[in-house]
């Protein structure tokens, strides 16, 4: 029998930097050290309860029981994975500066490291309010050039240095801890999927050219929100509920797990559209989830493998950030799906559509 032969992450990234021959393999080493502070979030998370990592930080003297910026209790996982993060890639010499879900402010690199040319974002535990019920979660990470000032003078990072637009991403990516282990890689030359091999302690190449495809009959939302939809969600959900009869003329299967990076994965790995759309519950939140480590790099990811990334009114990856923890509404997965959604918001709301003020219980009531 004839072994297939696999590369690891670190032969796919080798071959990768080839096609920029002056590169100095900074770039490289920084994925690297990200894959090994994801491997080591994996580990955690499998040993689970065994390992005294689960539930909240309360009562554990060696983690500080904080809420985090979000005004989210964090989980002891949420701490420990963020850990993982900032001792892994802190030391290497690559990075200016790092900004993570679980930090208020821009983690600056210590005085005694070398400072580098990169800046990291990340969300280290994507998911963790499933953690305690054994439900898949993962990390998800971003790349951005630092500004040339930062690289010059070495000065330490501020929030306007992260202001990026997702089209300035060198790479994105996540790791997702379920059955298997998986890390899923963008350097802006399509999508790889790589798989964590026990034996080896080594990142796989199982994926190599992820697509998504086109057209979907698979949706995912929380629908528990739809009386806080806008109308072009609510008109997009309906028709497909109402299947083969209605105006789509196909079913439909909805699905939600409450873990973007899952969700992501799915639709990579079959087709799908996930909404998690601005609503009228907290008008002070113009989305739920976070601009630039979550909604940029999976939807970096998500175009590079042929799907689409949108507000719902315009494309993802051209939103000018202006804060570091900014919300924002997001819609990703089959092209044609998300165009659709586009259209909707596009266009003139119908009378017929639904509108809040005018359901029954209402400012309007006959």
């Amino acid at each position: 029998m004839t072994m297939r032969r696999r590369f690891t992450l670190t032969q796919y990234l080798i071959e990768q930097r080839r096609r920029f021959p002056g590169a100095s393999g900074d770039f490289n080493a920084l994925l690297l050290d990200v894959a090994l502070a994801c491997k080591a979030i994996a580990r955690s998370v499998a040993f689970g309860e065994l390992g005294g990592v689960l539930g909240n930080p309360a009562g554990d003297p060696d983690v500080a029981t904080t809420v985090n910026v979000q005004g989210e209790q964090q989980k002891k996982l949420d701490v420990i994975s963020n850990e993982y993060f900032t001792q892994m890639t802190e030391w290497g010499g690559h990075l200016a500066g790092m900004a993570s879900e679980e930090m208020d402010h821009p983690y600056q690199i210590p005085a005694t490291q070398q400072r580098g040319k990169y800046l990291l974002v990340f969300d280290p535990l994507d998911g963790s309010s499933n953690i305690d019920v054994n439900v898949t979660v993962g990390s998800i990470f971003s790349i951005l050039r630092a500004p040339q000032d930062v690289i010059d003078s070495g000065r330490d990072v501020v929030e306007a240095d992260f202001m990026q637009p997702g089209t300035q991403q060198l790479a994105a990516g996540y790791a997702l801890y379920g059955p298997t282990t998986m890390f899923v890689l963008s350097v802006g030359n399509g999508v790889a999927g790589f798989t964590l091999d026990p034996n080896l302690g080594q990142f796989m190449l199982t994926h190599p050219a992820l697509k998504v495809p086109e057209d979907t009959q698979e949706f995912a939302i929380n629908a528990s929100n739809s009386r806080f939809w806008e109308a072009p969600v609510k008109r997009y959900v309906d028709e497909c509920l109402a299947g083969k009869p209605g105006t789509r003329g196909k079913d439909f299967n909805m699905r939600w797990i409450a873990s973007m990076v899952a969700e992501a994965h799915r639709i990579l790995m079959r087709g799908g559209v996930f909404m998690y759309p601005r609503d009228t519950k907290d008008p002070s939140k113009p989305g739920r989830l976070r601009l630039l480590y979550e909604a940029n790099p999976i939807g970096f990811i998500i175009e590079q493998a042929g799907g689409r990334a949108s507000t719902g009114r315009e494309p993802m990856l051209t939103v000018q950030p202006t804060q570091l923890h900014q919300r924002i509404g997001l819609v990703f997965g089959s092209k044609n799906e998300v165009e659709r959604i586009e259209r909707y918001h596009a266009e003139p709301q119908r009378q017929d559509e639904y509108n809040p003020l005018f359901t029954e219980r209402s400012l309007f009531r006959d």
